[in-house]
């Protein structure tokens, strides 16, 4: 089978890749639409320590189940368009018994830390991790699902009370997912971005929207959503939130800052200063997702900026990171 692989040599489309097999409990899906995300590209970055193949936010049909012993579910399965959460857990260690398995100690996560990813004709996840997709959602939108899913995770850890003033950091996919969420809510909202052609979107959902560089740092913001993963974005996060507001980081910022090499000192001095509450966001629930998308309530396809073919896959991801890129989306 074909699969992109990144390794020390670099980025390349393997054409005699093994399929995998999937193991107990485990489904092999047959991916129909793949979408590059941040974390795909720092981890194709070599920054991270990557090796393998990435990818992690995917439709796909179910083309094979290997139950595992106890299950008797397994043939609901086969056939079905599916996506799943990318956290592939143990069950079994004291922050999943407590509910917290999207932290477990032993995780690993799909086309991200020992798990190889969707970024191929055929790959492999447990039974426990897929949602099936409603014929009402086509692939396109579908492939949105995971990001969709962290952008309302991020959106539910933010309490509303009267109408609170909230800034959105970053005009990337993270950040117009959630600016369209909190939006909703009873709160006064706006992104604040470096890309003026994304700001149509803004305008076309109702979100206000300005430069980042003419927004005044007054700390008057009740709640700012870090999406850009910088240290720079950390840092505006401090300066524009009131004294004991609330920061909500959506990006993991030290892959960020170890390129940059920018300092977080001034950020992390606010933080203790204005006795600022920093909030870390990570995934959310691909239920509540597709729940979303089946209640028109998210423009999604809006998102998508370039479609390509998975043969193209080298291309694609030169595409992505093009800064006037939100969402590059491959057909396989």
């Amino acid at each position: 089978m074909r699969a992109l692989r990144f390794d020390p040599a670099g980025l390349r489309l393997d054409p005699n890749s093994p399929e995998p097999v999937a193991g107990p409990g485990e489904a092999l899906i047959r991916p129909t639409r793949i979408a590059i995300g941040d974390a795909d590209l720092a981890a194709m970055s070599g920054r991270a320590g990557f090796s393998g193949i990435p990818g992690h936010e995917f439709t796909g049909i179910v083309e094979r189940v290997n139950p595992g012993p106890g299950r008797d579910d397994h043939q609901r399965w086969q056939g079905k368009r599916v996506v799943g959460s990318i956290n592939i857990v143990c069950g079994k260690c004291d922050l999943c018994r407590a509910g917290l398995s999207n932290h477990c100690r032993t995780r690993r996560v799909l086309g991200l830390v020992g798990k190889d990813g969707c970024f191929a004709e055929r790959f492999t996840l447990p039974i426990a991790n897929l949602v099936e997709v409603p014929r009402s959602i086509d692939d396109d939108r579908a492939v949105f699902a995971e990001p969709l899913a962290a952008a309302a995770h991020a959106a539910q850890l933010v309490r509303i009370e009267g109408k609170p003033y909230i800034t959105v950091l970053g005009d990337n996919a993270a950040g117009l997912l959630v600016a369209q969420l909190m939006a909703k809510l009873n709160a006064s909202v706006r992104v604040l971005g470096d890309s003026p052609g994304k700001f149509t979107l803004c305008e076309k959902w109702g979100v206000k929207h300005r430069h980042a560089d003419e927004a005044g740092r007054r700390q008057d913001q009740d709640v700012v959503i870090d999406c850009t993963g910088t240290a720079a974005g950390l840092l505006l996060a401090t300066q524009m939130v009131r004294p004991r507001g609330k920061i909500i980081l959506k990006t993991e910022p030290a892959v960020e800052g170890a390129r940059t090499g920018m300092e977080y000192g001034p950020a992390l001095d606010a933080i203790v200063v204005n006795e600022l509450e920093v909030i870390g966001s990570r995934c959310g629930r691909m239920a509540d997702a597709v729940d979303l998308m089946v209640s028109g309530s998210v423009d999604v396809l809006s998102l998508m900026t370039a479609r390509m073919k998975f043969a193209d896959a080298v291309e694609a991801v030169k595409k992505a990171r093009q800064p006037e890129q939100i969402k590059v989306v491959m057909e396989v």
